[in-house]
């Protein structure tokens, strides 16, 4: 099984777009459901996020590359499609 490791803040807009998103994403694609993912509250896990490289949050991490960082500009649209991409990419690891 492939880990995905999500990086998120709660009450964060992008983040809660992608749970919203990703949660689609698993009812459209049922192949998605080989991935197991771990969600990790940034401020909760602190030691571990200054582990990574990334700035922004949500941000996804397969095998330790990271496969997207949420820009400011995307919206829900845009971060469905980069996690799709992402999923797809571990799926293909």
């Amino acid at each position: 099984m492939h880990e995905i490791e999500i990086f998120y803040l709660r009450g964060c807009p992008y983040c809660e777009n992608a749970r919203r998103a990703v949660a689609e994403l698993l009812r459209e694609e049922p192949a998605y459901g080989a991935l197991r993912l771990r969600w990790i509250e940034e401020s909760e896990e602190a030691a571990l996020a200054d582990s990574y490289d990334y700035f922004r949050v949500p941000s996804v991490f397969h095998k330790g590359d990271k496969l997207y960082e949420c820009s400011p500009l995307h919206g829900y649209e845009a971060i469905k499609e980069h996690f799709r991409a992402a999923f797809d990419r571990a799926l293909a690891a």
